[in-house]
C-alpha cells in the first residue's frame, strides 16, 4: 500500500467517502485569514489612519514609502551578510516582503525568524547555522539600533525629554524586575543540564558561524551596513510623514523619538507591535516636542504606511512561498 503524501491529509466527508486536503493550500489561506481577523479587530485606526492621509503633502508620503520598501532591501542584505553560503537574492528579498506580513500577524519577531529560518532550511542551509545566522542577524540589528541612537542623543542632547517618559518612580522596579529574570534565566541555566548542553552547542555554533562571515569583507558589510540601515530607514520613513503632516519637531529629533520608542517596545509580545508601538511612538513625539493630536495622526498615518498597506500583498507573496514552497 503506497504511503500518502506528507502534504495531504485526510478528512472524511458526511457520506463516509474520504477526500485528500493538500495541507500547504491551507497554509497558503492561512495568512489571508489572519489579515482579515486583525484588519477586524483594528478598523477603527484604519478608517483613522485612511483619513488622516487625506490631509497629508503627498511628496512627503511618497517619500516615507520609498523609506519603507528600502527597509526590506536593507533586511535582505542582513540575512544575507548574516550566512556563508550564497542564497538567491529575488527569492530572499521576496522572503523579507513576505516575513514582514508575517511579523506583524503573530508575536513581535517570531513571524519573521519562522519564516526566515525555513527559507534557509529549503536553501540548503543546516538547521544549526541557520539559527545562528538568525541569531547573528538579531544581535546585529539589536547593536546598530542602540548605538543610532546613542549616536543621536549625543549629538542632539535635547532631542528628547526623558524625564516624561518613564516615571522616576517606576525606574527601581523595572531595573528590579530585570535582575530577576536574569537571575532566573541563569539558575534555569545552571540546573537543567539537557538546556545547559542545549545553549552552549547553540553558542559555539554561532560563535563559529559570527568568525567565518567576519573573514569575508562582504558579507560583513552586509550584515552591519543592512542592519544600521534598517532602523536609519525606518526613523526616515516616520520623519517623512510628520513632515506631510507638518509636525513642528525636527526631522532628527523624530528619528530620535522613533529609535527610543521601538527599543522600549521591543520585548512586548504584541503582534507585530500593533497597539504597544503607537502609544509608545505617540509619547515619544510628545516627548520630543510635538503636540499630543498632531504626534497621534502622524503615528497613525506612518502605520498605515508600514504595516496596513503591504499586509495584504505580504501575505499574498507569503501564501505564494509557501505554495512554490521556498519556504
Amino acid at each position: 500500500m503506497a504511503r500518502p503524501s506528507p502534504d495531504v491529509t485526510a478528512v472524511r466527508l458526511p457520506e463516509g467517502l474520504p477526500r485528500r486536503v493538500p495541507v500547504r493550500q491551507i497554509l497558503c489561506l492561512l495568512p489571508l485569514a489572519l489579515v482579515l481577523v486583525v484588519a477586524v479587530q483594528h478598523r477603527s485606526v484604519l478608517v483613522e489612519g485612511f483619513g488622516r492621509l487625506k490631509s497629508a503633502e503627498w511628496p512627503w508620503l511618497t517619500a516615507a514609502v520609498g523609506a519603507t520598501c528600502l527597509t526590506w532591501v536593507a533586511a535582505a542584505f542582513t540575512r544575507q551578510g548574516a550566512v556563508m553560503q550564497r542564497l538567491p537574492a529575488r527569492r530572499l528579498l521576496a522572503t523579507q516582503f513576505a516575513a514582514g506580513a508575517a511579523n506583524h500577524l503573530l508575536p513581535t519577531g517570531l513571524g519573521a525568524s519562522a519564516v526566515n529560518l525555513r527559507f534557509m532550511t529549503v536553501c540548503g542551509v543546516p538547521l544549526a547555522r541557520s539559527s545562528a545566522a538568525l541569531a547573528l542577524y538579531m544581535l546585529a540589528e539589536s547593536i546598530t539600533r542602540i548605538l543610532l541612537l546613542l549616536v543621536l542623543l549625543i549629538a542632539f542632547p535635547g532631542a528628547l525629554h526623558t524625564g516624561g517618559l518613564v516615571p522616576s518612580s517606576a525606574v527601581g522596579p523595572i531595573l528590579l524586575v530585570a535582575v530577576a529574570a536574569v537571575c532566573v534565566a541563569v539558575a534555569v541555566l545552571l540546573l537543567v543540564r539537557r538546556l545547559r548542553t542545549a545553549v552552549f552547542s547553540f553558542l559555539r555554533t554561532a560563535l563559529s558561524e559570527a568568525r567565518s562571515v567576519h573573514t569575508r569583507p562582504a558579507r560583513a558589510l552586509a550584515l552591519w551596513g543592512g542592519s544600521l540601515a534598517f532602523p536609519a530607514l525606518q526613523a526616515a520613513g516616520l520623519a517623512a510623514v510628520g513632515q506631510a503632516l507638518e509636525l513642528p519637531v525636527p526631522p532628527v529629533h523624530i528619528a530620535v523619538a522613533y529609535l527610543a520608542a521601538t527599543l522600549a517596545v521591543a520585548a512586548v509580545p504584541t503582534p507585530g507591535g500593533i497597539g504597544s508601538v503607537e502609544a509608545a511612538l505617540v509619547v515619544a513625539l510628545v516627548a520630543a516636542g510635538g503636540p499630543v493630536a498632531v504626534a497621534t495622526a502622524v503615528v497613525l498615518a506612518y502605520r498605515i504606511i508600514t504595516v496596513w498597506l503591504p499586509l495584504l500583498p505580504g501575505a499574498l507573496t507569503l501564501g505564494a512561498l509557501v505554495r512554490l514552497k521556498v519556504i
